[in-house]
């Protein structure tokens, strides 16, 4: 009965192990494949703003995949990285479509101008 409180206020517990799962793939990368993972991790976590729990660990998973993989055949950071390590970041984050809270706040915004025109009319 507690989990289900506690999921109710953080989320599913199964995608937070999900998650550190992902995580610990990253810093198990040797050098300099885990520094690169974790920079784009910290990166997404703050750019990617997905809000739907499914979406997002399915990312992180998805990242753990691409830099085991990239140390596995040997290619070099760069190569994944890119010469503009953002641009590729925010790229890889938009194939992951979902809520985010961007949408959230747009949609408070236009709620609260709606508002205010319907109290002007008043």
């Amino acid at each position: 009965m507690a989990a289900k409180w506690i999921e109710t206020l953080t989320g599913p517990l199964e995608q937070k192990k999900q998650y550190k799962q992902a995580k610990a793939r990253l810093d198990a990368l040797p050098e300099p494949y885990r520094a690169a993972a974790n920079a784009f991790n910290r990166y997404l976590m703050y750019y990617s703003g997905v809000t739907e729990g499914d979406t997002i660990v399915q990312m992180f998973v998805d990242l753990a995949d691409l830099w085991e993989r990239a140390a596995t055949d040997g290619t070099p950071v760069r190569e994944i990285a890119g010469d503009d390590p953002v641009e590729v970041a925010e790229t890889f984050a938009q194939a992951y479509v979902g809520k985010r809270w961007l949408d959230k706040e747009r949609a408070r915004l236009i709620k609260e101008i709606e508002q205010l025109d319907t109290e002007e009319e008043r």
